[in-house]
């Protein structure tokens, strides 16, 4: 049987801190856009509100994607949907849409923390864009049986490597 890598994937800690990660993020970023941003925005231009508006919109759509990723891998891994289940819910997140985008006229004048904010979520965006990579071609290596394959010609060498000593 082969080994369910997704559940054991989830199980691990490095999981549980990319997840931590991205929860601690959306809050983050709540919390500054509902806070300190809003008095940021206020010190811009016109045209540095058009960007700061633009660039918290990016920001906030690819949060939200990332947490709806996290959300469904969780999911599966505790039982609470089924593979299949999650593929269907998982045609709905956009992971490759979701990067930094076309450069916007203004954006060095951003304040920092804002620029910060993204440039942290562009990094949680890499890593579950191959996390997620890793996951799928895991999944299609199991659909093709190569693993489970590779995995009996290894037991049976060690059968009959077990067989020929008694002999």
């Amino acid at each position: 049987m082969p080994v369910d890598f997704l559940s054991r994937f989830t199980a691990s800690k490095q999981f549980q801190q990319v997840f931590q990660e991205g929860m601690s993020l959306i809050e983050e970023t709540a919390n500054y856009l509902d806070g300190p941003g809003r008095q940021d925005v206020r010190e811009l231009d016109k045209q540095g509100s058009v960007t700061y508006a633009s660039q918290s919109m990016r920001l906030t759509t690819r949060l939200m994607q990332l947490a709806s990723w996290l959300l469904l891998q969780r999911a599966v891994s505790s039982g609470e949907i089924t593979r299949d289940d999650a593929d269907q819910e998982k045609s709905r997140i956009s992971l490759d849409e979701i990067g930094e985008g076309q450069p916007l006229a203004g954006a060095d004048g951003l304040p920092e923390a804002l620029k910060g904010l993204v440039s942290r979520s562009l990094r949680l965006h890499e890593r579950i864009v191959t996390l997620d990579v890793m996951i799928a071609e895991r999944d299609e290596t199991l659909l093709s049986g190569e693993a489970a394959n590779e995995v009996n010609t290894h037991l049976d060498q060690l059968q009959k490597a077990f067989n020929a000593r008694r002999s």
